[in-house]
């Protein structure tokens, strides 16, 4: 092979070469960078000539990554992150920080940790600002765009420049009123009730509907909301059921009773979400930690 000709791999190519590989398309590239098509094209040209392979081939109507951009991706974005380690300046101290915070998470997530973190943060961090926004079913773009700095949910982006830790494990479970009518005691009876179901306000649905897809199960769901706050409302003083995480039980949905869901459904994490670009950040990493620690205590960890 010959020898990488390192005069033209500088910080701007080796974003381009990251974004073509993420997107797996010139043009979405172009648009997640913000440059016309025919820049990027020219960078991946300069790119093959400078390392010696062809880094994009035509499949199909896209195109596919060689090997060696495949291989190279990881090591590329390492070479990059230390880079911009270099501009982290000097060490982070919490007590003196003054920035805001974006968390991108669904009223679940948010009333579940955030209390804890706005906590934390009032008593090590007060410069700090949290800010909370809906994540939706959260995509990549939404940590590769700086729309947020943290996503908190059970949906992790598939991208190969998006990290995540576990924080919480939960399950889903049947809510009603007890004061109205008991837990479904079949399967057959808890299809045929009437459901309150979530619907987020983008139109994305959350994976159970899409686990009883696959199952082929219907629900008869009259009452749809945009998101879990608004499910009270609807269980009180009706036949209603609801079916929503059960750590839920002991906020949101304290004065509902609780039953098992009478189908199989794997049990889900509860997600951390950043984008591989902070990885290192001090700030970035601090807070991170912050919210473990909340997690922790729900979990019931170092009481």
């Amino acid at each position: 092979m010959n020898p990488i000709d390192t005069w033209n791999l500088d910080v701007r190519a080796l974003t381009t070469f990251l974004a073509v590989l993420d997107e797996g398309s010139v043009s979405r590239a172009a648009v997640r960078l913000g440059v016309t098509q025919s820049a990027v094209s020219h960078t991946l040209e300069r790119l093959r000539g400078a390392l010696g392979d062809p880094l994009f081939v035509k499949s199909g109507r896209g195109i596919a990554p060689t090997r060696y951009a495949v291989q190279a991706g990881p090591h590329i974005r390492q070479v990059l992150d230390d880079l911009r380690a270099l501009q982290s300046g000097p060490p982070f101290d919490p007590a003196t920080a003054e920035f805001t915070f974006t968390i991108a998470a669904n009223d679940y997530q948010r009333d579940l940790l955030l209390p804890g973190l706005a906590d934390a943060l009032a008593r090590l961090a007060p410069g700090i600002r949290l800010q909370v926004t809906p994540s939706g079913i959260p995509s990549a773009d939404l940590l590769r765009k700086e729309a947020c700095d943290l996503i908190l949910s059970p949906h992790a982006p598939e991208a190969t420049d998006i990290m995540q830790r576990g924080l919480l494990a939960d399950r889903m479970v049947v809510y009603h009123d007890p004061a109205v009518r008991t837990a479904p005691g079949t399967l057959a009876e808890y299809l045929k009730a009437d459901h309150v179901a979530v619907v987020f306000a983008s139109g994305e649905r959350p994976a159970l509907e899409t686990t009883f897809a696959a199952l082929g199960l219907t629900r008869r769901t009259p009452v749809t909301v945009s998101n879990f706050s608004g499910l009270p409302a609807f269980l009180r003083g009706s036949q209603r059921l609801a079916t929503a995480p059960e750590r839920m039980a002991a906020n949101l949905l304290r004065d509902f009773a609780v039953s098992d869901l009478p189908v199989e459904i794997k049990p889900f994490t509860l997600l951390m979400l950043w984008h591989r670009r902070n990885q290192n950040d001090p700030a970035h990493r601090w807070m991170r930690h912050q919210v473990n620690a909340v997690a922790a205590t729900i979990n019931g960890v170092g009481r």
